[in-house]
């Protein structure tokens, strides 16, 4: 009897020691899945005010494209939450009866959607050359499009001009088209090139053995695996060809000039007419932000392609 209660009693602190440790790894567990838990929502919280704040100038020049010109001029466009009666859509519908501004915004459709298909079509095709094809000079060639990544509009802004004037295209709408795919096929030679050329050799083998030809090897092979970052790359560029105003109060038509420089001279011509300014600038950022939640999904997987293999 005495030897076996000797035996048994160092059991019995050893059991209770045990459940201690496994409540106390258990209560640190719990105790981390709690922190982790508020660490992630205060995140959450902190992202949904960040982007509260940065949504707030395009609510502020939403409300105020929807208030008279009085109200406008009296108080600031906050006050539309105390008195909701001041929205009204006369603002729009001056402004879609405006000539000037209709015609800019059918100007700026012209300009951008040419600019970005010629783009994206022969950055797309010069991004398959260098990754694909061999011919003399290639990675020579392709350092000199890197190069011209570096190069400012602003330098070419003269020589151009003379340029377009010898050839009788200054302000027109095709000047503009090729100034602004000249400068933007740079950038997107260098994009679809490192693209394409993450695509395996082996799939572009396999390919070729069944007899696809170098064009069919393109249309079939590489466009669609390479539909993410020419969707991100046509976003890109119709973005900043739409938002141009620089190279398009320049080599424009100033009877027909876009969106952007419509609305510059309703500055000049008429002062601060925010009434005016206002319903039209948010019209031609309509179109944009469209074209961007369209292709939101691409644009993402484009931006993201070669993170994580």
């Amino acid at each position: 009897m005495t030897a076996s209660n000797a035996s048994n009693a160092p059991s019995a602190p050893n059991a209770s020691n045990g459940s201690n440790a496994s409540n106390g790894s258990s209560g640190g567990g719990l105790g981390s899945r709690l922190a982790a838990r508020a660490a992630g929502g205060a995140a959450r919280v902190f992202l949904v005010l960040v982007g509260l704040f940065w949504l707030m100038p395009t609510v502020g020049l939403l409300l105020s494209s929807l208030r008279g010109p009085a109200d406008i001029s009296e108080s600031g466009w906050w006050q539309v939450f105390t008195s909701p009666a001041q929205l009204t859509t006369e603002n729009y519908s001056a402004i879609l009866s405006n000539e000037t501004i209709t015609g800019s915004l059918v100007s700026t459709v012209l300009i951008t959607v040419p600019a970005t298909v010629l783009v994206v079509v022969i950055g797309s095709l010069a991004g398959y050359a260098f990754a694909w094809l061999d011919f003399p000079g290639r990675d020579w060639w392709f350092l000199l499009v890197v190069g011209l990544l570096v190069v400012p509009v602003q330098v070419a802004l003269v020589p151009v001009s003379k340029l377009f004037g010898t050839v009788g295209i200054f302000e027109t709408t095709l000047g503009v088209v090729l100034f602004h795919t000249a400068f933007g096929l740079p950038f997107a030679i260098f994009l679809l090139r490192n693209f394409f050329a993450e695509i395996p050799r082996e799939l572009l083998e396999a390919a070729r053995l069944d007899g696809a030809g170098e064009i069919r090897l393109f249309t079939r092979v590489v466009m669609p695996l390479g539909g993410p970052a020419i969707a991100s790359l046509g976003i890109f560029q119709f973005l900043w060809v739409w938002n141009d105003m620089l190279v398009a109060l320049i080599f424009a038509d100033s009877e027909s000039p876009p969106i952007t420089v419509a609305l510059q001279q309703q500055v000049r011509q008429f002062g601060n007419n925010i009434d005016v300014l206002a319903p039209g600038a948010f019209v031609s950022m309509v179109i944009p932000l469209a074209v961007f939640f369209a292709f939101q999904r691409q644009f993402v997987s484009g931006v993201m392609a070669g993170a994580v293999k």
